[in-house]
């Protein structure tokens, strides 16, 4: 097979071979979770179960799950362990939610554990009503790509839930309970509800993080806790953020950890919600590595935070005016946002880049966002989930008022318009452009802005 000019042969292949993949992927579509494990579990066992070829961190919550995984992946990289991260959703192309020892699978490896999973995918289709859905199908392959790797160790983002999710065919022995709160309508009407559905990832014998959790929700996961045997470790009371100081392109932590007082840890994220997602990360380590019955080497732990990162979370990724990117998508995630926004930035024009899916409670995440924002643009982005423009548009309306609110159907043209309406007051110090409301939303304008 000949290639382009300038580009290798296989290199043209893997970009063939991805694209094969996406399409098929794309063919399972609508994402949906079904409250089975069926399908899920006769996959693994045809597979020969390659999720228990390594130990696991397994992590679910409400918010701060995809960064807290991030900086377990990091500290574990610094200790020399070889982890795989499974993480969704992704925001520019699917293979980040595969990661090898802190990267994303190669195209060839991503296309290979695709091809080794299908023949298996698509016995379990014939022998059930409903078909492997599209979750269920990248998680197998992260499963069978992490075994064939081979990794030390999982670290296993749910995608929604915990009991009925397909990662939970996973009996890990770390499992971490980022805070719990309101998003996906079908968990639950209160966090106690969702922590219900959460709670179902701590296994026997396991040993536990729990974030601080609304009341409600911690009495929930304590009371499975018991259920099962499992040893838990509660942010506040065995561990938690000591002290933070804000840092050049990020901030400074003491966290009290499992094992002893670890300082100056220079955290490259913003945030208040970062810090406490950084104390999860790493008691969850501590844990992993022992229990957290003795501190760990303090040199490998500010290594691995200094290199965590976590893209589309307060990301800049422009500059003049400064373009920053945030996928806060529930009511709590824009309140931790605002917070970030006051503390780590003195912008003195901000404009809102806003495009909401249709399941989320959209009217309390732009009340939380108008005290920060002197003018929104309303957009849709391509996703089948996408709240309707007219309605995102009307909702904004009311909350701040037509004046301050402009609509764009392209996110392009979205984009374009919350630059000028930046540059518009280009004479004060400090304008902004702020992208947020679904990380779908944020990773269509990553693609873009990055061109």
């Amino acid at each position: 097979m000949s290639s382009r000019p300038g580009i290798p042969a296989d290199a043209d292949a893997d970009t063939a071979g991805l694209a094969r993949v996406e399409k098929a992927l794309t063919e399972r579509f609508p994402h949906r979770m079904l409250p089975d494990l069926d399908r899920m579990r006769d996959l693994v066992d045809l597979l020969g179960q390659p999720q228990r070829a390594y130990p696991s961190i397994h992590l679910t919550g409400t918010n701060g799950k995809t960064s807290t995984a991030r900086m377990v992946d990091s500290l574990l990289c610094a200790f020399g362990i070889r982890p795989g991260r499974y993480t969704s959703p992704h925001l520019e192309s699917v293979t980040e939610r595969i990661c090898l020892a802190g990267r994303p699978a190669p195209a060839a490896t991503f296309t290979q554990a695709y091809d080794d999973v299908i023949p298996y995918v698509e016995l379990v289709d014939s022998r059930h009503p409903e078909r492997v859905t599209f979750f269920e199908l990248l998680t197998a392959m992260a499963f069978a790509a992490f075994a064939d790797a081979p990794v030390d160790v999982g670290v296993i983002e749910v995608g929604m839930g915990g009991s009925w999710d397909a990662t939970n065919v996973l009996d890990a022995g770390v499992a971490v309970v980022t805070p719990i709160s309101l998003d996906h309508r079908e968990l639950g009407a209160t966090p106690g509800a969702v922590a219900v559905e959460k709670a179902g990832i701590i296994h026997a014998g396991a040993f536990v993080v729990l974030a601080q959790q609304p009341l409600e929700a911690a009495e929930v996961l304590l009371r499975r806790a018991g259920e099962v045997g499992a040893t838990v470790a509660r942010e506040g009371l065995e561990f938690g953020v000591l002290d933070r100081d804000i840092a050049v392109g990020g901030q400074l932590v003491a966290i009290r950890g499992l094992g002893g007082v670890y300082e100056d840890l220079l955290l490259p994220l913003h945030g208040a919600h970062q810090a406490h997602n950084a104390a999860c990360a790493l008691a969850a380590v501590e844990g992993f590595l022992g229990g957290g019955r003795e501190i760990l080497d303090i040199d490998a732990v500010r290594a691995g935070f200094a290199q965590a990162d976590s893209p589309g979370r307060l990301e800049v990724v422009r500059r003049s005016p400064t373009v920053l990117l945030d996928g806060a998508h529930n009511v709590a995630g824009a309140h931790a946002l605002v917070a970030a926004l006051e503390e780590a930035f003195s912008f003195d024009h901000l404009v809102g880049v806003v495009g909401i899916l249709a399941d989320k409670d959209a009217a309390g995440m732009l009340a939380a966002l108008e005290p920060v924002l002197h003018a929104v643009v309303i957009t849709q982005s391509g996703s089948s989930r996408a709240m309707p423009l007219d309605d995102l548009a009307a909702i904004a309306v009311d909350l701040f008022g037509p004046d301050r609110v402009e609509v764009a159907s392209r996110l392009d043209d979205a984009l374009d318009a919350g630059v000028r309406l930046a540059e518009e007051d280009s004479h004060l110090a400090g304008t902004a452009v702020l992208v947020t409301g679904s990380l779908v939303t944020v990773g269509e304008a990553r693609r873009l802005l990055r061109r």
